[in-house]
């Protein structure tokens, strides 16, 4: 607005209206993760989820560090199908931007399935020539964790 009074207004209306659909996705979120049946976020990928997860009220267990450079020793995966195995998850997760491989391996170890999240941090060409918003991606991740933590949808 400082730098372009004249359209002040209209970047007001904008942003309130950016507001308010965040909220409702917020809400979104909030009540459709009330009812799972876990609360554990088992992640064959790098910490990137875990501002999801802290704000949601669920456990976040990812296999490897915050960079997605960072490689997973061999004792942080053994631990992480023991994780799986013990927890009685159906699903591990997995990130879009990222291989799907080792994830796929850990899942198939601990006789589960694999759900992919979205990190909202780019688009495919198919989804931009198809008008995906970030409002389209955090729909499909709750969908994903919805089924991945067993939770009651109404």
């Amino acid at each position: 607005v400082a730098a372009d009074p004249g359209n002040g207004a209209l970047y007001r209306r904008n942003a309130e209206t950016l507001k308010t659909r965040l909220s409702a996705l917020d809400q979104r979120y909030k009540q459709g993760l009330s009812s799972c049946s876990t609360r554990k976020l088992l992640h064959g990928g790098h910490y990137t989820f875990g501002y999801l997860a802290r704000r949601y009220g669920l456990q976040y267990h990812a296999l490897s560090g915050i960079s997605s450079d960072s490689e997973p020793t061999a004792e942080r995966m053994v631990a992480l199908v023991r994780e799986i195995r013990s927890s009685g998850a159906g699903f591990l997760f997995a990130e879009e931007l990222l291989s799907p491989r080792l994830t796929e391996t850990l899942a198939q170890e601990a006789g589960v399935g694999v759900l992919m999240l979205h990190g909202a941090h780019n688009l495919s060409r198919d989804d931009l020539a198809r008008g995906v918003t970030f409002f389209d991606l955090m729909d499909r991740n709750l969908e994903q964790l919805q089924k991945g933590l067993k939770c009651r949808t109404k």
